[in-house]
């Protein structure tokens, strides 16, 4: 699917509704198409709708809706509801719960309970996609499938999920001596002398074993989604599409191998509003998570939906109204949809879709608000929505299909933030481990690009090639790392590129093992430098030479033939260097020892571009060659500046402009 401008969408689910509420089909699809929406997903939450009993098949529900749809030009994403399953399917089969811990099943009653690798459960998706597929596949409403629902939301420890990583680890390494030497087996006593030694993952201690076994969990949800991905392929007309909706941060999820199953990428982008969108960022009161806390965080979250695949992706749910449990109320300030559209569509998505058309009157998300309230009624939420719908329209193809503009590349490495979580480098408040570690290093990088005014992009370390070819990389926090990406690193600073290193980069290989190499292992020549000790930092520690503070972290730089660009003054006494730079061949290596600050962190990409403190201006092309520019104000003050490359931009409160570069 490539349509000829943005989809505006919405999740529709009529089946919700109390009786009470009366039919409101009509009444629903008339709104949306005045308010410029033009897609609707549907049916993936409801398997037990679909097929009340076992073998019995209800599949004429949803056809009003669908030809509903049609009449109004209204195109339809048909979900697959594999992710909810019915009662009747737990009772007859209770083999199918998933256990978060050995032999402790998951209690029924909210969602995701399964482990899909049951082949009691894939008999019964199995049947049940076909039966909606072969029905629908031929409306002409229908024009493409979302399969499951934000898949691998837990880490199975069932015995058949553990017996098939204990027989995929026998074909990774062949006999137990291996494994043994591997994974460093001999410390406490842990040699295995057959197979059968091997631990269930509950107590374990041992980071390859974490690894491997996360590796593993994220290859089921991979070949779960792809196995349901080839069957919908199969049933499907010529032309219809199939995704599923991601949440990056589920912990059995690889995005780029399981987008590679898929047609197109697509996420789920939530943000905590109101003054979490403020910029410069206020301290956030909330804990990294599914929410996205800032500004950064929510194009960090937009970039990695375009780096998945490389492409413009899809947004299956993003914020209508308050998101979360009934104590998250923080609807948004005027403005900051508009704002969240046009920041999502600046990144690449093809597809703004709001989760969900109207409140929900019963369940656990009875107060994540809609597009509608409880009352069924327009207001301003629909108003607003209504603006963007008329401001898409009124932008066409101006705005599809786009690639983003990259100053700075950001690698992201799925298995360093497992391998971190595990181990984590930086304690939290209290001394606690923090398992937000890697998000901490690679966000704070991130967020430095945007306050110093450039465009960032994010590239998953799969992907490297696509990451080189920005004039600036960031390799920050990729603990986990091959020496082929090392070396390619270090190479792409030799033919002119300028590679920025951050805190624990290739510290450990492919096992989760520190190498024994001198730090930072493969890159210490390069970069002029090394370090053997490192220690958190209990407090900010002011930096001379750059503006900013060091914090959480430091490594303890010995330089070399590196020049020093930034120091600070350790609890020691002693001065000490922790930001330094390089000449490599043609490009250059600039290496951080730190978490920086935000201000250190904008000081490390030069002097700042940034147009006003609150002002993000990011920028994409069209499938036209035509650069489009994205102006926000991130404030509730107006602010006008005047780039030599726009001209003079007056910004509202809470205001975004779209603008066609002229030259």
């Amino acid at each position: 699917m490539k349509p000829p401008r943005v989809v505006l969408g919405t999740a529709y689910y009529p089946e919700y509704l109390p009786r009470s509420a009366g039919d409101r089909t009509a009444v629903d699809l008339d709104l949306m198409v005045a308010a410029g929406i033009t897609a609707i997903r549907v049916g993936e939450s409801v398997w037990s709708t679909w097929e009340p009993r076992d073998g019995v098949f209800d599949l004429e529900w949803i056809r009003p809706v669908l030809d509903g749809a049609h009449e109004r030009g209204l195109s339809v994403i048909l979900g697959t509801p594999t992710y909810a399953v019915p009662p009747w399917l737990q009772r007859a089969h209770p083999e199918i719960a998933a256990e978060r811990q050995t032999g402790v099943k998951v209690p029924w009653g909210i969602r995701q309970e399964v482990d899909t690798g049951q082949p009691a459960f894939r008999f019964h998706a199995e049947r049940v996609v076909r039966q909606i597929v072969e029905r629908y596949r031929d409306h002409p409403a229908v024009i493409g499938y979302q399969v499951d629902n934000e898949p691998g939301v837990l880490l199975a420890h069932n015995s058949a999920a553990f017996e098939a990583f204990v027989a995929r680890l026998r074909r990774e390494y062949g006999d137990v001596e291996t494994l043994n030497e591997e994974w460093g087996l001999t410390y406490w006593s842990h040699r295995l002398s057959d197979w059968s030694d091997l631990w269930r993952p509950d107590g374990n201690s041992t980071p390859s074993y974490d690894l491997a076994w996360r590796r593993f969990q994220a290859e089921r949800t991979t070949e779960f989604i792809g196995w349901q991905a080839d069957l919908v392929r199969s049933l499907r007309r010529p032309g219809q599409f199939v995704t599923t909706c991601l949440a990056y941060d589920r912990p059995a999820v690889a995005d780029v191998p399981v987008t590679s199953r898929l047609d197109v990428a697509a996420s789920n982008i939530y943000l905590d509003v109101q003054d979490g969108l403020a910029r410069p960022a206020v301290p956030s009161r909330l804990a990294p998570g599914w929410i996205g806390r800032s500004v950064a965080e929510l194009f960090l979250a937009a970039d990695r939906g375009y780096g998945s695949r490389g492409e413009p992706f899809l947004v299956t749910e993003t914020n209508a109204a308050s998101v979360g449990g009934s104590h998250q109320n923080r609807p948004p300030y005027a403005g900051q949809l508009r704002q969240l559209a046009w920041a999502l569509v600046s990144r690449g998505a093809r597809m703004v879709e709001y989760w969900h058309w109207h409140s929900i009157h019963h369940g656990a998300e009875t107060f994540w608000g809609g597009i509608l309230g409880h009352a069924l009624e327009p207001g301003r939420i629909y108003r607003e929505i209504a603006a963007i719908g008329a401001e898409l329209t009124a932008a066409g193809s101006s705005v599809a299909e786009l690639t983003p503009d990259v100053d700075v590349a950001v690698l992201w490495s799925n298995e360093s933030d497992w391998a971190l979580q595990f181990q984590p480098p930086l304690a939290a408040a209290g001394g606690a481990p923090d398992k937000a570690s890697y998000r901490t290093i690679v966000e704070t990088f991130y967020a430095g690009i945007l306050d110093a005014g450039l465009r960032p992009g994010v590239v998953p370390v799969e992907r490297l090639d696509a990451a080189l070819t920005a004039p600036v990389v960031v390799a920050a926090g990729l603990y986990v790392a091959s020496d082929a990406v090392l070396d390619r690193l270090v190479e792409y600073a030799r033919g002119g590129g300028h590679l920025i290193v951050g805190p624990r980069t290739g510290y450990a290989d492919l096992e989760a093992r520190p190498r024994a190499l001198t730090a930072p292992p493969r890159l210490a020549e390069a970069a002029g430098l090394s370090y053997q000790e490192f220690e958190n930092l209990e407090s900010a520690m002011p930096v001379g030479g750059l503006a900013g503070c060091a914090t959480r972290w430091a490594e303890t730089l010995i330089v070399d033939d590196a020049e020093v660009l930034a120091t600070y003054r350790h609890p020691s006494g002693e001065e000490r260097p922790i930001v330094t730079t390089k000449r490599c061949g043609r490009g250059r290596i600039t290496y951080v020892g730190t978490v920086p600050d935000p201000s250190l962190a904008a000081a490390l990409y030069g002097e700042s571009q940034l147009w006003a403190p609150s002002v993000t201006a990011l920028s994409a092309v069209n499938g036209a060659g035509e650069r489009m520019w994205f102006v926000h104000n991130w404030s509730a003050t107006a602010v006008t500046v005047e780039p030599d490359v726009l001209g003079r931009i007056e910004l509202g409160p809470w205001d975004v402009r779209v603008l066609k570069e002229s030259r």
